[in-house]
């Protein structure tokens, strides 16, 4: 497994059908592009496995001491292995090393199986976000991952 800051568009188009074949209303090839243009706070990382060049990614910003968390998406015939946490895991420690001390998302009210891996990396919910989310519309919970929590895990050998 190796874990990478993508500073290219050379697998842009793997990412881009990973988020459209995991959420109803996907960013497109062009908002994904805009993340990779600098200067910018975007980043977007890839998880790479054998023969899955993109197997996830998450696509954030960071902003002076915070981690905002736009999407994570696993591909959909490897989900439930871990992937999506190791992938949150080296992210979080990353952004760790550079000073960040706090990160938010939003996740649908819905989606269960996501707020259990955000739980999982200490997140809480600290609020919501009412029709937030469109295709269908639905409620948005805000969550937060403050202070030490990012200090608090141990980097894996082999991760960024």
């Amino acid at each position: 497994m190796i874990i990478e800051r993508l500073t290219s568009d050379a697998d842009l188009d793997a990412v881009v059908a990973l988020e459209a074949a995991s959420f109803t209303n996907p960013w497109s090839r062009d908002m994904l592009a805009r993340e990779l243009e600098p200067p910018t706070a975007a980043r977007v990382y890839v998880l790479r496995l054998p023969g899955a060049p993109v197997a996830a990614f998450c696509s954030c910003w960071v902003i002076a001491d915070e981690l905002h968390v736009n999407t994570i998406a696993v591909d959909p015939d490897r989900r439930r292995q871990g992937l999506g946490l190791a992938l949150m895991e080296a992210v979080l420690a990353v952004v760790a090393d550079e000073g960040v001390t706090r990160a938010t998302l939003e996740v649908r009210r819905s989606n269960v199986a996501a707020q259990r891996l955000y739980r999982r990396l200490g997140f809480e919910v600290a609020g919501y976000r009412k029709k937030y989310y469109t295709h269908p519309e639905e409620d948005a919970l805000i969550l937060w991952r403050r202070n030490s929590g990012l200090q608090a895990r141990q980097r894996p050998a082999g991760r960024p």
